[in-house]
């Protein structure tokens, strides 16, 4: 035991005086600590590619504010009003656009402030995005034909604005009820794409009762032209003869809501387009107009 003992002290003596040459490199700690990367930029990039830390780095290398008035150039033209983003794209393509005088094909290129685009021969000035809702009265149709029987809907919304508005989709001089004008071409061709989310609303007026039967039929779905076409909803309008009926559906196309009925032997009177996309003919005469509010653009654009 007492060898046992003193093979301890031993051991415990070497190793007690080997302590010290491991603590003799902690003197250095403070040297290593005064890193010189504040004041040294080359420094803080070699230790950035590294693997240090590159925060600070990073934020001196990104200069947002100059950055936030650069737009692509695909939405640049389409701001102008022109032509939707994706058919700039293909202008860009085929080199029918100049930005400063030089031709620019490069998809993604983006413009500054100041620059001068020319698309297709002409100088562009985007336009600031422009969103009417009208309640349309009878007469009057989205189509450019000369007609003595009807006039063009623009005539209703001329004094709203001096941009260039376009309807969102057609309706005849028969059909009344909402429609939304807008310079925002990306949005016209939403809103014209056949599969739509967004649904508009119909209060339409028969010869003659609706049968039930029929009615039933109806909200089964549809088959027109070989196609078939759903129906969100169709009901009796509430206190009204049942020759009044309503109409849920989320296709654009005005036309299938006559379509519809006459493909059961009825003969609409009258179409009126009660929704939009969410919007209602709420504080809104027919015949008048309004601007959408923000939260208005929003939902649409969201849709």
């Amino acid at each position: 035991m007492n060898k046992k003992d003193g093979n301890n002290k031993r051991s415990s003596s070497r190793t007690n005086s080997s302590r010290p040459s491991a603590n003799k490199p902690k003197p250095a700690l403070p040297k290593r600590s005064q890193k010189p990367k504040k004041d040294n930029p080359a420094a803080a990039e070699n230790a950035a590619k590294k693997g240090g830390r590159p925060e600070k780095t990073v934020r001196q290398n990104s200069p947002r504010a100059l950055k936030s008035d650069d737009i692509r150039l695909n939405k640049y033209i389409s701001n102008s009003g022109v032509c939707s983003r994706r058919d700039a794209d293909i202008y860009i393509q085929s080199g029918n656009v100049k930005v400063n005088g030089e031709v620019i094909t490069e998809m993604g290129y983006k413009v500054k402030p100041g620059d001068v685009v020319n698309f297709d021969g002409a100088v562009l000035t985007p336009e600031r995005k422009e969103y009417v809702l009208l309640n349309k009265p009878k007469n009057f149709t989205t189509s450019n034909e000369d007609d003595g029987d009807h006039r063009n809907v623009l005539e209703l919304v001329r004094a709203a604005t001096k941009a260039k508005l376009q309807p969102i989709g057609r309706m005849d001089k028969n059909t009344t009820g909402l429609l939304v004008f807008t310079n925002d071409t990306d949005m016209i061709r939403k809103f014209s794409l056949p599969n739509q989310k967004s649904t508009k609303i119909y209060q339409v007026s028969l010869d003659r009762n609706l049968k039930f039967e029929d009615l039933e039929k109806i909200a089964g779905g549809v088959t027109l032209d070989g196609h078939k076409l759903f129906v969100d909803e169709i009901s009796y309008i509430d206190g009204e003869p049942k020759t009044e009926i309503g109409l849920k559906l989320r296709t654009p196309n005005v036309k299938v809501v006559r379509a519809i009925f006459e493909s059961f032997k009825y003969d609409v009177l009258k179409i009126d387009r009660v929704s939009f996309a969410g919007l209602t003919k709420k504080n809104l005469p027919r015949g008048n107009w309004r601007f959408l509010t923000e939260q208005e653009i929003i939902n649409l654009k969201n849709v």
